[in-house]
């Protein structure tokens, strides 16, 4: 393992923020409005020396870490109760070499500003769909998007990892330098460091976008589910076949990236769905594509939510989805093409046999109705479940060791085990889906 140390060796009093400071309560506010912890201090770090310098003022004072992007954690990971949060946000620059598709993406970017710097060339990289999500919790993850099945995931598409490790040392990951880290990095979430910066290839997507959406009365959705799940399977690589259970209404379609003209050819396959009750088809851009849930997925409201990956979707499991609590919101996305296409053991992501990612959602704003809700969004999930292979790490939430035992396979999930020994045996990066070392130190 090749390292470098931080050359900051202590945090400026500056850029410290403890309670009581102005911004402390807006610099701990994250994306679920459930999260009000308070942490001891908050170190909003504008380069990888003052993250090293962080990591290592956390542990002297025996503070719990926990690390800030975007902050869609939705239990609340980033926001450490009496710990030290490393704020990454001031780390936001992206850069980009159009000629070489290649852009270096600093830690507390968003994805929103990742798209503001590519898609003036005509260059984009799988990247969530949601813009305020961070660059950073998003690729640890694996990292699904609207681009995956033509480019493959987020975590697909790095090249080069700059990581601050437990010890305070600054190391490069690649293919080359530290592959094993690398390939952890890819999949494994927060588990083995900081990640300070990502090189990610891009790639040439155009600008445009098309959205295709059909809504059926959920009593008579059954049969259109069905023909829209077998469309599925021979759809293009542009179109990310895309479906939506809530309020009694089941909405069936997909979105297409490239030319919008192509996409309306694409679309008439929908005809055999049936006569829907509403019928939307907008052109725009890939940009506003990207944020056009920001407000749905804005940071004003309570949240919970349960996910499922699944290889098939049987009439049965159709059945399930379409009789669901009308209080809880579900989506399902496909996966496939590109994304199936990398071999299983090439990063730590799993799950990549995945047809359709579910995910069974409660938003709402009074807290008296905390309980009521989360077990409105445990159960609809819990009907799906015996239909699941696994889950995806970044839907995790409160699972625990039993979430993270689902998302990897024993074989890869050892592999883990010995890179979190290697890389952090003392579990300092603990606040996350957790890969605890096999011996505490």
């Amino acid at each position: 393992m090749t390292s470098t140390p931080g050359q900051a060796t202590t945090v400026a009093e500056a850029a410290i923020l403890r309670p009581g400071d102005d911004g402390y309560d807006a610099a701990r506010q994250v994306w679920n409005a459930m999260v009000d912890h308070r942490p001891a201090m908050i170190v909003r770090c504008r380069e990888t020396a003052e993250v090293a310098a962080a990591v290592l003022l956390a542990r002297r004072e025996g503070l719990e870490i926990g690390v800030r992007c975007g902050g869609h954690s939705v239990v609340g990971h980033a926001v450490p109760d009496g710990g030290l949060m490393i704020d990454l946000t001031p780390m936001r620059a992206v850069r980009v070499a159009p000629a070489r598709r290649r852009a270096w993406v600093q830690g507390g970017a968003l994805l929103g500003a990742l798209d503001a710097a590519t898609q003036p060339y005509g260059l984009a990289t799988t990247a969530g769909n949601v813009s305020h999500t961070g660059v950073g919790g998003l690729t640890l993850g694996g990292g699904m998007g609207w681009l995956a099945r033509q480019y493959g995931l987020t975590c697909d598409n790095v090249e080069s990892c700059e990581v601050v490790l437990a010890t305070g040392d600054v190391v490069r990951a690649s293919a080359d330098e530290n592959p094993e880290l690398f390939w952890g990095l890819r999949g494994g979430g927060g588990n083995f460091g900081i990640v300070t910066e990502f090189e990610l290839r891009l790639h040439e997507t155009g600008t445009q976008a098309l959205s295709v959406a059909l809504d059926f009365p959920a009593a008579e959705a059954a049969a259109p589910f069905a023909r829209w799940r077998d469309l599925n399977a021979t759809a293009p690589r542009r179109a990310t076949y895309d479906a939506t259970i809530a309020g009694g209404i089941v909405t069936l379609g997909f979105v297409w990236v490239g030319d919008p003209d192509e996409g309306r050819e694409h679309a008439r396959v929908l005809d055999a769905l049936g006569s829907p009750i509403a019928r939307r088809v907008e052109e725009l851009s890939y940009v506003d594509l990207q944020r056009r849930d920001d407000t749905v997925e804005g940071h004003a409201v309570r949240r919970y939510w349960k996910g499922h990956y699944l290889r098939d979707l049987p009439d049965d499991a159709i059945d399930v989805l379409v009789s669901q609590d009308p209080s809880v919101a579900a989506g399902i996305q496909a996966y496939g093409g590109a994304i199936d296409e990398v071999a299983d053991d090439a990063t730590a992501y799993s799950q990549r046999g995945t047809v359709f990612e579910y995910v069974a959602a409660a938003r709402w704003t009074d807290p008296a109705a905390d309980e009521e809700r989360m077990a409105a969004a445990r159960a609809a999930a819990a009907r799906l479940a015996p239909f699941a292979s696994g889950v995806y790490v970044n839907a995790l939430g409160d699972e625990g060791a039993e979430g993270v035992r689902r998302a990897y396979p024993a074989d890869k999930l050892a592999r883990l085990i010995a890179l979190k020994d290697a890389y952090d045996p003392e579990n300092v990066f603990h606040l996350n889906q957790n890969i605890a070392p096999s011996v505490r130190l």
